[in-house]
């Protein structure tokens, strides 16, 4: 039996917009009927039903992944993550009303923490779980998910690339025990970490636990002493998976082909040990980032449901379609736009970056983009925390930024000795040199081409050149640094812990503008040692303070989203506390079973 964590409710969860084609009536005593109209008062269960045995769905991913493994900063897209959940067991998640689940399938207990000096938690695993081999799920997965997360300079991997090893940096030793079905963590002295509960959940690097086994068989590591792995052969590993489709499974489905470019094939594990079994035949994640051809996709039968972010024209045509549900909400995602602190004027001129800042207008933005369908849209202040958590601080008020203050920008400039910021785009100069032209790059929606555009005509209002390029490979370019400034989303869960240190730690690998403050540093370092939410929230606040007026990261808004689905599917919803959104339920999907 699967059990929750109701004291982790997030405060002032978000109602979502439920519009449907048609819709039925409830009895206070029956289960929650197929649709999306109680998602409201049931967001857990709405869009129940009874399954039929057999049949397959087609579920749109918006844009294609870069790499087959989430743990890299290519690889970890929710593209990515998405395409590979129901491969990886994983210990827990966040449901859609914001209360996260243990994961009873994997777990013979709810984990305890043991000890705050050292911080110690432990966790028993199902003798039940196993991988599809039937191999079962052990410490040791637990021992190598943590050794190839952490940085190099931890010396347990030689060529692992994690996206995100602050986390990972605090933990002293995992040590198994009862036959490799318990594991306990133990920090490194003196640190601590408020969220232990949430370790190798859904919402986590790689979206669960990875098989050490595989790499045994590979030929990367030998034997099952941890302590006897090769850092080298973990860091083969960590490529092999990198760039090859997984082969394995613990979870619900197996990966039949999987083309980075084109679509994913996802079947029944025959040796799924958990409680809900799939009745799906088949799930294709189709890759299709051409949403002006989803409805037409839909007509024809050639896709069945997929979510996204704010297509409003394609939005409005489903809303139109008799046997298609549409749900629309604030989503998990949050745009930005960041700075390249390599380019020589955006890098070496704070005051230009503030100016640039000041001068982009988020409301005007987001007005355009979304007042038409979803004009409750909310516009971020804050690069950690939603608006409707108990830990929001406004950072962006009185700084000007987001605003569209556009004498404010030029005053800024002219203070700092630019010239020429009224003369317009390409008219902006400092010390003689005309500065820029800048490159604007983002992945490619209308509504992106919406947004740059704007952008560009207000950084004109500055004497600012601005060229839009899109990319199709968001990941590479990212990593690559390959812009001046980059328009793109974060997509997370409720947790945060450690976020900080992602984004703007000087040697983070997301940290793709390769921002350095040594005081947000001290402060990231000083955050591992938070042992409760509010202090690493109060934190958190100290680096944002640093992070605006230093002008890297601008938060846009939180993106709208919405989900669709043909009606004769059952057991698909969204949830917009997770970058997995309607795939998180993926073992519940199927076709509903007619009434008669």
């Amino acid at each position: 039996m699967r059990k929750k964590l109701t004291r982790l409710v997030v405060a002032g969860t978000a109602m979502a917009l439920v519009l449907a084609a048609c819709s039925s009536d409830t009895g206070d005593d029956e289960q929650p009927a197929p649709g999306f109209e109680d998602c409201a008062d049931n967001p857990n269960t709405c869009n129940s039903g009874d399954r039929q045995e057999g049949g397959e769905i087609t579920w749109v991913i918006d844009f294609a992944p870069s790499a087959y493994f989430p743990w890299s900063s290519e690889g970890g897209s929710v593209a990515t993550i998405q395409a590979i959940h129901g491969i990886l067991p994983y210990l827990g998640q966040f449901l859609p009303d914001g209360t996260y689940e243990y994961n009873m399938d994997v777990l013979a207990a709810e984990p305890e923490l043991l000890s705050e000096d050292p911080f110690s938690y432990q966790f028993q695993l199902n003798p039940e779980a196993q991988w599809d081999d039937g191999t079962p799920v052990s410490a040791n997965d637990a021992i190598i998910l943590w050794m190839m997360s952490a940085s190099e300079d931890e010396g347990h991997c030689v060529g692992c690339r994690s996206r995100s090893s602050d986390a990972w940096d605090k933990i002293e030793s995992i040590e198994g025990s009862d036959d490799g079905q318990t594991f306990t963590v133990t920090l490194k002295e003196g640190l601590a970490d408020p969220e232990w509960f949430s370790f190798a959940s859904a919402h986590g690097i790689i979206g669960g636990i990875p098989p050490s086994h595989i790499a045994v068989q590979e030929g990367f590591i030998e034997g099952d002493d941890p302590t006897q792995w090769s850092p080298e052969g973990l860091g083969e590993y960590f490529g092999f998976l990198n760039d090859n489709p997984p082969a394995f499974s613990g979870g619900p489905y197996r990966i039949e082909s999987w083309d980075l470019n084109t679509s994913i094939i996802k079947v029944p594990n025959e040796n799924w040990y958990g409680e809900v079994q799939p009745t799906l035949e088949r799930i294709v994640m189709l890759i299709n980032d051409a949403e002006d051809t989803w409805v037409p996709a839909l007509r024809n039968e050639e896709i069945d449901g997929g979510n996204s972010a704010f297509p409003e024209d394609v939005i409005r045509q489903m809303l139109d379609m008799e046997d298609v549900r549409v749900s629309m909400s604030s989503g998990p995602s949050w745009a930005h736009v960041d700075v390249n602190m390599n380019n020589e004027w955006l890098g070496e001129h704070k005051p230009l970056r503030q100016a640039i800042f000041t001068a982009i207008n988020a409301g005007e933005i987001a007005d355009r983009l979304f007042t038409g369908l979803f004009p409750d849209y909310t516009l971020r202040t804050n690069h950690v925390q939603r608006v409707d958590s108990e830990y929001f601080v406004d950072h962006l008020e009185g700084t000007g930024q987001g605003t569209g203050d556009v004498e404010l920008a030029r005053q800024t400039l002219a203070d700092a000795g630019f010239e020429g910021m009224d003369g317009g785009a390409g008219a902006l100069t400092y010390e003689g040199d005309t500065v820029g032209p800048f490159r604007l790059r983002s992945g490619v929606s209308p509504q992106l081409t919406t947004s740059t555009q704007l952008m560009q005509a207000q950084l004109a209002e500055i004497g600012i050149e601005v060229s839009i390029e899109t990319t199709d490979d968001l990941g590479g370019t990212l990593v690559g640094q390959d812009y001046d400034l980059m328009q793109f989303s974060w997509s997370g869960a409720p947790l945060f812990a450690g976020t900080g240190g992602q984004f703007w730690q000087s040697e983070s690998g997301s940290n793709f503008g390769k921002y350095n403050n040594p005081e947000v540093d001290a402060l990231i370092e000083e955050e591992q040692t938070a042992a409760s939410l509010e202090e690493s929230a109060e934190l958190h606040d100290q680096m944002m303070e640093l992070v605006v007026d230093d002008a890297y990261v601008l938060p846009l808004y939180d993106g709208p989203v919405f989900i669709f689905v043909r009606d004769n599917y059952v057991g698909v919803r969204d949830n917009t506390n997770s970058s997995l959104r309607g795939v998180y339920s993926d073992a519940e999907w199927g076709l509903s079973v007619v009434q008669e």
